[in-house]
């Protein structure tokens, strides 16, 4: 059946995701491009003589909302077009064309003239088109796609042309905002900003265009409007400003400091939050997830971020933060983003409302071995993930592709107060060389933990030792602890709930099915206080439910994939996460005090 959100009933096609897509820098020029564009689906890379209708991006031709409901296939083509008339004084020195994200590769052309292109499915990427735009002309605009899909070693994540199960349906196409900002030839490119909670000092590196190689930034911090500290250097040389009497940023007070950056006439604001994580052993020695130099449990929700309308473009700005503030409300105080790089504007939703971000990488790989990705789920299997074959990673193309990915999600989330957890790998699926995944990881961000194989195939490295649990019981091992690493379950539960009108087909997965909210909700809350509370003395420190919401035959959720239903008794839900927060409290005690002249809210958390 055809599943959609109560924002899809709302959306005003002409107008479509016009937030700012990037909230950790912004300036003033900015031109949204989404809204209607033309598409034609070919067979090859020709430009279309005729065009099969229209399509409403950023969504994808797969999902509901573009208004095309049709399947990219591999070897053929995805176009689009439209024609763009820019705003009479809004080129500067440069326009910049940005695309959130396009599933998989694609090339750009203006007006006929190729400008760029990207390959990867995830990640955002701008071209800068120059002065090639003209105010008082109109352009035409067209984006060639393909995608080879899980037909190949490339990234992915959990898309499959034929769906079921774990696997959903997969997309192509433009699936986030595409837009455009005009530039001085000497501007700010990125911001890679580093709070050092125990220092109390930020260090802001503004990295500049190639010609501001001669200028120098300045960087203002603010709080509530009145100036912190300042500060001025070189683009890419760290600017170093401390922060008296610092405020700490935490899921019970996600304070933001605010960032102004001047590089010659360019001017941009951003953010920062004062955290620190990390793992080190408690005041009974222990090891322990930290937030702000204390102990702190992280209560979590696995979030694969799909929806049925939009598939993996929410379909609308608030959509991200109803599902965000759901979970807050229930008393979670961490998501892991599953197998999905978002929008920057979800990242930013976390940032601001108070959730921790646990980060995967998009996995790929050739068809996984079943032995390999699901005999774990009931036998102690470990398998040495150098064997690349093994885990279908034989092609070092689709390695490469890997790394070069990896590298570049963490460069662009590494400023994200919310983010703190690293996942390059989930339960062996294209995992390989993890080992050296860390390490990659370390060389670009020193100040986060890493969990370097989730589920299995642990290969003893990282911050983390990361369990699956679904057909056993969690049960405490002597073990938990002793190589220095915290344990987390970081997936448990699965229990599915077929709620009449929710279901997205008559398929019901999940790791154990209840037949009534009342039912749902009583083993949800046997399963935390039998199973979960015992096991934090043991040395749990962290855990991930699965998960937030149904997706497509996964009827698993807390929520119904059209977010209209909660499936357990939120009071219920809410008296658990507290006395988790409680227990935790009471058996991993700091092992040195706080951070001196910290304000930290974490200490106010429910108890």
């Amino acid at each position: 059946m055809s599943l959609r959100t109560p924002w899809a009933d709302s959306l005003d096609r002409d107008a479509v995701l016009q937030e700012y897509p990037r909230p950790q820098l912004v300036r003033d020029s900015y031109l949204n491009l989404n809204g209607r564009w033309e598409y034609a689906i070919t067979d090859s890379a020709e430009h279309p003589v005729d065009w099969d209708g229209d399509i409403l991006v950023p969504f994808s031709p797969e999902a509901e909302l573009s208004g095309v409901g049709r399947q990219l296939l591999p070897g053929r083509h995805l176009w689009y077009r439209r024609t763009l008339r820019i705003p009479i004084g809004f080129a500067e020195d440069r326009v910049l064309l940005h695309f959130g994200a396009v599933d998989q590769d694609c090339v750009v052309y203006l007006d006929g003239v190729r400008v760029g292109g990207h390959s990867g499915g995830f990640l955002p990427f701008c071209i800068d088109l120059g002065s090639a735009l003209s105010d008082v002309a109109e352009h035409v605009l067209t984006v060639d796609v393909v995608d080879v899909s899980d037909t190949s070693h490339r990234s992915r994540g959990k898309q499959a042309l034929r769906r079921g199960g774990i696997w959903y349906t997969a997309q192509s196409g433009i699936w986030q905002t595409v837009w455009l900002e005009s530039v001085p030839a000497v501007h700010v490119q990125r911001l890679d900003i580093r709070p050092l909670l125990a220092d109390a000092t930020v260090e802001v590196t503004v990295i500049g265009s190639a010609a501001s190689t001669t200028a120098e930034a300045t960087v203002v911090l603010t709080a509530d409007g009145a100036v912190v500290s300042s500060g001025s250097g070189r683009p890419g040389e760290p600017i170093t400003l401390p922060v008296d009497d610092v405020r700490a940023w935490s899921p019970e007070d996600p304070y933001l400091y605010d960032l102004e950056v001047r590089l010659g006439t360019d001017s941009v604001t951003s953010y920062v939050g004062m955290r620190s994580v990390g793992v080190e052993r408690d005041g009974n020695g222990m090891p322990r997830l930290l937030l702000n130099g204390r102990p702190y449990f992280h209560a979590g929700v696995l979030d694969q971020g799909y929806w049925p309308d939009g598939l993996l473009t929410a379909p609308s700005d608030e959509a991200l933060i109803h599902d965000i503030q759901s979970m807050k409300e229930l008393g979670f105080t961490m998501l892991r983003k599953h197998i999905k790089v978002e929008s920057l504007r979800w990242y930013h939703h976390c940032d601001r409302l108070g959730m921790l971000v646990w980060q995967d990488m998009v996995n790929g790989g050739r068809r996984y071995n079943p032995a390999v990705i699901t005999a774990p789920v009931l036998l102690p299997v470990r398998i040495d993930d150098r064997r690349h074959r093994v885990f279908g990673r034989q092609d070092a193309a689709g390695r490469e592709e890997f790394q070069r990915e990896l590298a570049e999600t963490v460069t662009l989330l590494k400023s994200v107060p919310s983010v703190v957890v690293w996942v390059p790998f989930n339960e062996g699926w294209g995992q390989f060389d993890a080992l050296d995944a860390v390490e990659r990881i370390r060389s670009l961000d020193q100040d986060r933990v890493i969990d370097h194989a989730s589920g299995w195939h642990d290969q003893s490295g990282g911050d983390l030792r990361s369990l699956h649990v679904y057909f056993r019981r969690i049960r405490p091992a002597r073990s938990w602890g002793r190589d220095g690493r915290a344990v987390v379950v970081s997936e448990y539960g699965g229990y599915s709930l077929r709620l009449a009108g929710h279901a997205f087909s008559d398929r019901e997965f999940g790791y154990r099915r209840l037949p009534s909210v009342s039912a749902f909700t009583d083993a949800f809350a046997a399963l935390h206080r039998d199973e979960v509370l015992p096991a934090i003395a043991a040395g749990l420190s962290g855990i991930v439910y699965t998960q937030l919401a149904d997706v497509e035959d996964e009827l698993n959720g807390l929520l119904t994939a059209d977010r209209t239903v909660l499936k357990a008794d939120a009071g219920t839900v809410r008296t658990i996460t507290r006395e988790l927060a409680a227990r935790f409290s009471l058996v991993a005690p700091p092992n040195q005090p706080a951070h001196e002249g910290v304000q930290d809210g974490s200490q106010n958390r429910r108890a």
